[in-house]
């Protein structure tokens, strides 16, 4: 009997275990116009960089990323990749050479499309007069890639306007193939302001789209391309819970509100995250000194080696405000503008460390050199420089108008950097006010320039208490920004 009375209650215990699942297998592709470590311009590459390794990881994934093969690569990678095939696409009435090279890094799948006309250029990879067909071209190619190779995937996952038409091509001409016919896609917006927007003219000349799906992709008497992938795509995400509900608006929209909330029903957002063995003050052999949230006595020798560097005096007791960011209105650089004689009063000391449009390059040569001692603006793109700012300053002002996440403020909480943000997009979603013991940063939501110094002057208060603010810098650098947890969201939405 009591033999009896045991098996009948391990029955019951074991009734009541979870169930053991197992994730369906799936192959997704990644297309997009750049992704680091390759080629870099901005936040897609490094969330092209970083989020399909960490996916990659997951051994019910096959993760692969299609590419434009630039001519600026570097020869380091370049020597590794192994030539596949090539073949002839069609680009509207043209019929354009198409080579793929594979490389396979960090347990991602990269293909690389070859055609030395469109891609081989001088400088940056955008703002040519012939993007529109390049990009095109490249929308085309990744599909028939896809043919040649036999790699269908499960879910193919393009990236805002520069892969859009790889959309509205799957599902407005190769959707006779049931092969096509079966792939799930998925649209993300990193940034609704660059739509991909063309005169009517190149509809059926350039882009080749059938008349069938004009309704689609004409929008206010114009191509756009982002249009068109969004009303044809099966799932839309943007890069942040926040942002996705603020493009419902037009003040964020850039005239999409209405597209965004006839679509509303498959938009998720989710928030990006950022490599944290990339971006590491342990390993990072940009920096002066090594320091962790266990011992950040090496953060005081990066502050004081960066302000040797940029020719301030070498204090301990000044907060270093950094400013890193490309120099556009959308940064909120006008209220940096409207204070900064002001902040430049207080004692602290204002670096900046960027590029853009002339009329703010010109302001911080000005205030630079009005304010010598206090202020240096290094008006560049450079990122050995950039790490050094983010690990030597103290705080990190980054007033953006706009945001779809941004991830310099991720990158200075990582490096001890307290950030100070406006309340919108992805800075609402990973930066919280500091009150008492929680919270990672100074925060103000309207978007007014007295508001944003207001809160610039508290955290300048908050660092004076030494005491309080080492503990204040150790909690920043805890904040969880890897992948890992936002690489489970983008599972689950994949599972949809």
């Amino acid at each position: 009997m009591a033999k009896a009375k045991t098996v009948k209650s391990v029955k019951a215990r074991s009734e009541k275990l979870p169930k053991i699942t197992v994730k369906e297998y799936k192959k997704i592709i990644f297309l997009g116009s750049e992704a680091a470590p390759f080629i870099a311009t901005g936040g897609l590459a490094d969330v092209l960089g970083s989020l399909p390794k960490e996916l990659a990881k997951k051994d019910n994934l096959d993760i692969s990323v299609i590419l434009p093969l630039y001519g600026n690569i570097s020869d380091e990678y370049k020597k590794q990749f192994r030539f596949l095939t090539n073949f002839y696409v069609s680009v509207g009435w043209r019929s354009q050479y198409a080579g793929v090279f594979f490389f396979e890094y960090q347990k991602v799948k990269f293909y690389f499309i070859d055609n030395e006309y469109y891609f081989k250029r001088e400088g940056n990879i955008y703002g040519f007069y012939d993007d529109g067909e390049r990009f095109a071209f490249f929308s085309r190619a990744a599909l028939d890639t896809i043919a040649r190779l036999n790699i269908y995937p499960d879910i193919l996952h393009c990236n805002d306007w520069q892969t859009a038409a790889s959309i509205i091509y799957l599902k407005g001409m190769y959707y006779g193939d049931d092969k096509f016919r079966r792939i799930k896609t998925v649209f993300t917006i990193h940034n609704i302001e660059y739509q991909g927007k063309f005169g009517m003219e190149t509809y059926s000349d350039l882009f080749g789209f059938p008349d069938s799906i004009m309704s689609f992709v004409e929008y206010d008497g114009l191509v756009n391309l982002m249009k068109g992938a969004i009303e044809m795509t099966d799932i839309v995400s943007t890069v942040s819970p926040t942002y996705a509900g603020e493009i419902k608006y037009p003040f964020f929209a850039h005239g999409l509100d209405p597209v965004i909330c006839r679509n509303e029903r498959k938009l998720v957002g989710i928030l990006n995250g950022i490599d944290i063995d990339y971006y590491d003050p342990k390993t990072d052999k940009s920096i002066f000194a090594k320091y962790s949230a266990a011992d950040i006595s090496g953060k005081a020798t990066c502050k004081a080696e960066l302000q040797k560097m940029l020719g301030l005096p070498e204090r301990n007791d000044v907060p270093v405000i950094a400013v890193i960011s490309r120099l556009v209105s959308h940064k909120g650089l006008d209220l940096i503008k409207d204070i900064a004689e002001r902040l430049l009063s207080e004692d602290v000391q204002l670096v900046i460390l960027g590029k853009g449009e002339i009329g703010y390059e010109n302001y911080f040569r000005y205030i630079a050199e009005s304010y010598q001692g206090k202020c240096a603006a290094i008006i560049a793109y450079n990122q050995d420089l950039s790490r050094k700012i983010y690990s030597g300053a103290d705080l990190f002002l980054m007033p953006s108008k706009a945001e779809p996440c941004g991830l310099s403020q991720m990158i200075a909480s990582r490096y001890g950097t307290v950030p100070i943000v406006r309340e919108t997009g992805g800075l609402n979603d990973s930066i919280k006010a500091i009150v008492g013991d929680m919270g990672n940063g100074f925060t103000f939501h309207d978007y007014n320039s007295n508001d944003m110094l207001y809160v610039v002057k508290q955290a300048i208060d908050a660092y004076r208490n030494k005491d309080e603010w080492g503990k204040i810098v150790r909690r920043v650098m805890k904040t969880d920004f890897s992948w890992k947890k936002q690489a489970e969201k983008y599972e689950e939405m994949y599972n949809k």
